[in-house]
């Protein structure tokens, strides 16, 4: 699996503003951006990312993934704090 298709994959599920997949082999790393995640819990934000990329992760072609999720307020002030 390559980042670009769990970027396609959690566009087209969740219509998010913006997603940044980084990694390579079975490890990855995402930034989503998307007014759905405005008064969600860490772990509620989390399982929306995960259950498009259920099926990936059960036949392990996502073996380990990391998330940030924000809202787009979010994202503006702190991606311009340079902490990514």
């Amino acid at each position: 699996m390559d980042t670009n298709e769990i970027k396609q994959v959690l566009m087209d599920a969740l219509g998010l503003d913006e997603v940044i997949v980084k990694g390579e082999g079975s490890h990855f790393q995402v930034i989503v951006v998307g007014a759905m995640f405005d008064g969600m819990s860490r772990v509620k934000q989390q399982q929306s990312v995960y259950a498009p990329l259920m099926e990936y992760i059960a036949d392990n072609r996502i073996h380990a993934l990391t998330i940030k999720a924000y809202t787009p307020e979010q994202w503006a002030r702190d991606s311009k704090l340079g902490g990514f």
